[in-house]
């Protein structure tokens, strides 16, 4: 396979352990052993990472910026949801 015919795999970084997976970029590569590595070696030179995840970029769905009105519509009538109805105690940090 040709480097111009290697996927691209969409890399997820965890800093700490318990943190969630954040996106930081992609790499190119032909399998996914080879984008984990590669994904190592340009996400995590400095010990940056405890947990990668590479995932092929075909595979991600994703909505659209024309999607913003009719496929979010749903939530917006459950205003109940926001926390702005709920009082939060006196002590409790973070909000």
């Amino acid at each position: 396979m040709k480097n111009e015919e290697w996927k691209i795999w969409e890399v997820f970084v965890q800093s700490k352990s318990g943190e969630p997976h954040v996106h930081a970029g992609n790499v190119h590569a032909p399998d996914a052993e080879l984008a984990l590595q590669n994904a190592r070696d340009v996400y995590s030179r400095r010990n940056e990472a405890v947990s990668i995840w590479v995932v092929p970029a075909d595979q991600i769905t994703a909505t659209s910026p024309s999607d913003a009105g009719p496929f979010f519509d749903p939530a917006n009538d459950k205003a109940y949801r926001h926390p702005q109805f709920y009082n939060v105690p006196k002590g409790v940090r973070g909000f």
